[in-house]
């Protein structure tokens, strides 16, 4: 019989891409993973190559995602790392052109996904008094992008998330953080590939985020959004600071200089 590992990985939208470079890294460094995403069949192959398991997971559905955690426990017996990385692309356009239904389900999948993620994640970590979390999101979450701006807002909105929850449960022994990577050649922008590197654009491999993930559970940091970008090293994003109004409201934001 098998010793049990003595870290646990899940890994949402594991079975490809970014989700499967994080899985097969995590696995290299000796812990047990979990692959929960909707293609059954690579993360099934996935699960089977390195020693895990594979639990089907639709991340717009709180059930689905509380069945993964369970399924982790129940198998490992314990859970240490939540990975969020399940994403789509934007299929709705921008608000001239826009298609509500594709809309709801990239905001389903890449915001609500997180959310309901990171819920499950919670319920475990703080009664084990251990954990890490890191949400997956985006450089278009960091700055303007008008080529995908419905995408870009949710993928600011997981920051966000990260950033205020991340202080509400570093007492509890848990890390939160949220990975921002620039263009990675995944199915998401495939199509764009070469047109970006035509342009001299850098278009990261999934080993790199992969590699990026690793140095943000080695550091031991919360709360921060690591960029990955091409030619440097992972690094958290420097936001500015402002003063506290909602703890005081006699606390007044300066205005930009003219």
């Amino acid at each position: 019989m098998n010793a049990q590992p003595s870290r646990v990985g899940l890994i949402a939208g594991g079975a490809g891409g970014i989700g499967a470079a994080m899985a097969r890294r995590l696995a290299g460094e000796g812990v047990g993973v979990v692959i929960a995403d909707v293609d059954a069949g690579p993360g099934n192959a996935l699960a089977e190559e390195l020693g895990g398991i594979f639990v089907a997971t639709d991340v717009a559905s709180p059930e689905q995602n509380q069945a993964a955690v369970q399924a982790a426990v129940g198998h490992f017996g314990r859970l240490d790392i939540a990975i969020l990385n399940a994403g789509i692309g934007e299929p709705a356009g921008s608000l001239l052109e826009f298609d509500p239904r594709a809309y709801r389900r990239m905001a389903a999948v890449n915001y609500d996904g997180v959310v309901y993620g990171m819920h499950v994640a919670l319920q475990h970590f703080t009664v084990q008094g251990a954990g890490a979390i890191i949400a997956v999101s985006s450089l278009a979450g960091l700055g303007e992008s008008p080529l995908n701006p419905l995408y870009a807002s949710a993928k600011h909105a997981v920051i966000g998330l990260v950033r205020s929850l991340a202080p509400a449960v570093a007492g509890q022994g848990i890390t939160i953080n949220a990975l921002c990577p620039a263009f990675v050649d995944t199915a998401i922008i495939a199509e764009a590939v070469s047109y970006l590197r035509d342009l001299g654009v850098a278009v990261l491999e999934v080993e790199a985020v992969a590699d990026a993930m690793a140095t943000v559970l080695a550091d031991g940091r919360t709360g921060q959004a690591w960029m990955v970008a091409a030619h440097r090293s992972p690094q958290p994003v420097t936001f500015p600071e402002l003063p506290t109004v909602m703890a005081d409201p006699s606390q007044v934001i300066p205005e930009a200089p003219a």
